[in-house]
């Protein structure tokens, strides 16, 4: 069935969500350094792929995905229950504007909508997973600020240009700092297409890198391949 994606030890039905598995998540689930993270929440989590990402790579943390479409919560629900990880995975559905955490998160992760103050398409789910107004980055912020542990992680897959006003206008208002970034482009030379970001609630010492994703057209660069490698079946 081509609505199933199949990775090294999970795999992902993907039929009822409106945004498919795509680049931005599963590079945000690669990027993300393993440490001792014990519960984890993906704000956004769609087919739940990133969510599953992550209980591959933290073996011992609990797994929360948030969603607010309901058909795409319940298709990460469904692919939860059939993982591996099933007894360390939960899916919330609804806003993470609503959710009051009984506890803080060591590791919070999103790749939200992003296409800020654009055309909206006509698909009302996709326009609701696609789009995001300034508020929307506004309260994600807060939302990390009040539910990240005082040792915990936040790393957020963003357009180059919507990481800059995150990270030079948003970050300033809140308690949480800078802890470096990664641009993405598709070539060498090329202009960064996204940016990963990473905050925490510590202030440490940070360094910048970048990831090119293609050596040439429809040839990966390795690094792109190392990264995926722990779960794509043909790396």
């Amino acid at each position: 069935m081509k609505s199933i994606f199949r990775f090294k030890q999970f795999q992902v039905d993907q039929s009822n969500c409106a945004m498919k598995i795509n680049t931005d998540g599963v590079l945000l689930g690669g990027m993300i350094e393993p440490y001792s993270a014990e519960r984890i929440l993906d704000i956004g989590t769609g087919t739940g792929v990133i969510a599953m990402m992550l209980a591959q790579k933290f073996p011992g943390a609990v797994v929360h995905g948030v969603e607010i479409d309901t058909a795409a919560s319940r298709q990460a629900g469904l692919n939860f229950e059939n993982s591996i990880f099933n007894n360390r995975l939960e899916v919330i559905s609804g806003s993470f504007q609503d959710m009051r955490p009984d506890s803080d998160y060591d590791l919070i992760v999103s790749n939200p909508p992003f296409y800020t103050n654009s055309l909206h398409t006509p698909d009302a789910r996709k326009t609701q997973a696609k789009h995001a107004d300034s508020i929307f980055f506004e309260s994600l912020i807060d939302f990390v600020d009040q539910n990240l542990s005082s040792n915990g992680r936040f790393y957020c897959v963003l357009p180059t240009l919507t990481a800059r006003y995150v990270t030079e206008v948003l970050l300033p208002k809140s308690k949480l700092y800078y802890r470096g970034a990664t641009n993405i482009s598709s070539f060498h030379g090329a202009p960064s297409i996204r940016t990963v970001i990473q905050l925490g609630k510590e202030e440490s010492s940070f360094e910048n890198g970048e990831l090119v994703i293609y050596a040439s057209k429809g040839v990966y660069t390795v690094e792109y391949r190392e990264l995926l490698k722990p779960y794509f079946l043909n790396f």
